[in-house]
């Protein structure tokens, strides 16, 4: 791929989709990592500093230190308005109201943070009239690799066709700093979780995998290309096929023949 001009293509689609919406500007969620940052510095580029808020949600002893100080630099490297909002109130009182809830199970009280995360975004775009700027890279949307209404609500996906590997290299085109770039992926959901190690196979090789299904080549052949186990072969295949339905809309019964 062209980097550069797929950066080209992004920032024209940020521009005129905002336009389209009749909205004033964007709202992002900045978590600190590299996909975020690279939409903020796209939509900055495409609609200008002063129509871009950016909004970082830490969690009281989830988020390190150095995410909330990583999504502080790049929003005052890019001179944009910011808030800083903790998740933490509204997701205990979620916990508080529900009486079956439990702080041990992981997945759902992370999914639970995310679609917190998104509603905190919506009500400040609703409030300014702005779009809700996804940061969900292929890879993720590929794998499905989101949380439904949670980080994958939103209104436009910049960087939703091109790959993680290629995120990290328009990063650089766009001069983030190397320390979010290198820093590893984590949707930070809870304690000491990374995106590679859920997953079992690293962003590098999920990429050409991905890039070869998409090609035609079946997964027994791209798992041998690529040197892959059939343990990671079968989890990416399997994460595929359970969240088809993040893609698609809710299904509806048909009544057509009733008509």
């Amino acid at each position: 791929m062209d980097i550069s001009k797929a950066k080209e293509i992004i920032v024209e689609f940020i521009r005129e989709r905002t336009e389209e919406a009749g909205a004033k500007g964007a709202v992002i969620g900045i978590s600190g990592g590299i996909d975020s940052a690279l939409t903020a510095y796209l939509s900055v580029e495409a609609l200008g500093k002063e129509n871009v808020l950016g909004i970082h949600m830490p969690e009281l002893n989830i988020t390190p230190a150095e995410d909330v100080l990583d999504a502080t630099e790049v929003a005052q490297r890019l001179g944009i308005e910011f808030k800083t909002i903790d998740v933490s109130g509204p997701f205990e009182s979620f916990l508080k109201a529900m009486p079956d809830s439990e702080e041990s199970i992981y997945h759902a009280n992370g999914n639970l943070k995310a679609r917190i995360r998104m509603s905190m975004l919506y009500y400040y775009a609703n409030m300014m009239n702005r779009v809700v700027m996804g940061t969900g890279n292929k890879t993720e949307i590929l794998l499905g690799y989101f949380t439904k209404y949670g980080d994958g609500g939103v209104d436009l996906e910049p960087i939703g066709d091109i790959y993680k590997t290629e995120v990290r290299k328009m990063s650089q085109l766009m001069g983030i700093p190397d320390e979010i770039i290198d820093k590893a992926p984590s949707a930070r959901l809870w304690a000491d979780q990374t995106d590679e190690e859920e997953l079992g196979i690293t962003y590098p090789q999920v990429d050409r995998f991905l890039a070869l299904l998409l090609e035609g080549e079946s997964p027994q052949v791209a798992q041998n290309t690529l040197g892959l186990t059939a343990e990671q072969r079968d989890s990416v295949i399997s994460r595929i096929n359970s969240n088809l339905h993040k893609q698609k809309t809710a299904p509806i019964p048909e009544m057509s023949s009733l008509r």
